[in-house]
């Protein structure tokens, strides 16, 4: 049945573009060696009118598939981006359609394929599990545009109707450091502990490179402004267990550490931060409501730019770029205000001077100069770019000084362990 439809929608397509004169448009996978495009959003369309190769307005609809629901920082960043863009770009409610609590399984595919047999002309999902079950419904439905967040294998699969997106977060979580920092030195400046035990926690999902390059580029922030810095990493293996997530705060407290942080999606570390009285810089949103005598500052992704980019391709006939990255520049990467309460004098200051490095490119978040790997200094290092089976390194990720993360794909890919940091789960 869903063959069927899709052969009739493609045959409908074929009249239309016929019938008004338009072409389809032709794309071609970018090359593996490659930048990741980094592409600002665009305007909507003044008319109802379809560009040539498009689609009207009031004809188009989009699903979006979320690995949870709202109770999940993670997918209610992205529920609250794409009720944005619904009402920056004038769509009705009707026109987007939701799925929420959707594994990262066959239950992926199957709402993927019920959303294109419900006319969607673009489908977006927000885990990384869900990429291989939206490359299959992507095969199936050629002419829906797959979009997917987190994913690593746009650029190699081949097909004009999937892509991938993210941003460049690493920047983020540097900046959000850079308050840990400025935390610890405070607690050290007040005498609550000496310079050598400014040690911090981190509550890790899963090892993959986005949680490495994640954790480390908090810690390099930090670092930045406290030297004597060192870091703990307990993992879950979940992307949302607000048990374990808690328990993996309480041990990182127990162990010792001055302040915590999380790549993990439920209220389970700050929570435990709050009842401890341990500073927190959580991800995702501000967690201020809840904690407010221990939330510093949170660093996340805005979605907004990316869905009214994805969605003004599809109304204009434009193709969608396989591997996009939005950046602090495009509005992709976004604070919340600092909590004046919790976080160091002067830390919004600091932020907005460091941010303002970052982005006139006199600032490097891995830069090599300040980081070493077992104790050596790195200056070439043959990133894992293209994920084929066997994680095969492909590409040089070093030069000019620094370690080009998310610039040969979207997704991260740094993947190393850099001195300073200590993982308490060995998950590798």
């Amino acid at each position: 049945m869903k063959k069927i439809l899709a052969l009739m929608l493609a045959l409908a397509m074929v009249f239309a573009l016929a019938a008004c004169g338009g072409t389809e448009t032709e794309t071609q996978a970018p090359s593996t060696d490659a930048p990741a495009t980094e592409a600002p959003a665009t305007e909507a369309p003044e008319t109802e009118a379809p560009a040539a190769g498009g689609i009207a307005k009031e004809d188009l609809k989009v699903g979006f598939i979320f690995l949870h629901d709202e109770n999940s920082t993670y997918d209610l960043n992205f529920l609250n981006a794409a009720n944005a863009a619904r009402d920056a770009l004038g769509f009705t409610e009707d026109q987007f359609i939701y799925r929420t609590n959707v594994p990262e399984g066959q239950e992926c595919y199957d709402a993927a394929c019920e959303l294109a047999d419900m006319g969607c002309n673009i489908i977006f999902a927000d885990s990384f599990g869900h990429e291989d079950f939206m490359i299959q419904a992507a095969k199936e439905f050629p002419d829906v545009e797959f979009c997917h967040a987190t994913g690593t294998r746009a650029h190699t699969e081949g097909l004009d109707n999937f892509h991938n997106a993210f941003a460049s977060i690493y920047e983020g979580r540097y900046l959000a450091g850079v308050a840990a920092g400025l935390k610890l030195n405070e607690m050290i400046e007040a005498g609550e502990f000496t310079a050598d035990e400014a040690k911090m926690g981190y509550v890790g999902a899963f090892t993959y490179a986005e949680v490495i390059s994640g954790y480390t580029s908090f810690y390099l922030g930090a670092k930045s402004v406290c030297p004597t810095v060192t870091m703990d990493v307990t993992f879950t293996g979940s992307w949302y267990d607000e048990t374990a997530e808690k328990e993996g705060a309480n041990k990182l407290i127990a162990n010792g550490c001055k302040l915590i942080s999380q790549h993990a999606d439920s209220m389970g570390a700050p929570t435990a931060c709050e009842e401890a009285g341990v500073p927190n810089v959580s991800y995702n949103g501000s967690t201020i409501a809840a904690c407010p005598n221990t939330f510093i500052v949170s660093s996340s992704i805005n979605w907004e730019p990316y869905f009214e980019y994805m969605i003004n391709c599809v109304l204009n006939g434009e193709a969608i770029a396989a591997d996009w990255t939005g950046t602090i520049a495009t509005g992709s990467v976004v604070l919340t205000e600092v909590n004046e309460a919790a976080a160091a004098a002067g830390t919004a200051d600091k932020i907005a001077e460091v941010q303002a490095a970052l982005e006139d490119g006199s600032l490097h978040v891995f830069d090599v100069t300040t980081f070493t790997v077992d104790g050596a200094a790195m200056d070439s290092y043959m990133a894992d770019v293209d994920t084929d089976a066997d994680y095969t390194p492909d590409t040089e990720a070093i030069s000019d000084g620094y370690f080009h993360e998310s610039e040969y794909r979207s997704a991260p890919y740094f993947d190393l362990r850099i001195d300073g940091i200590t993982l308490l789960d060995e998950m590798f």
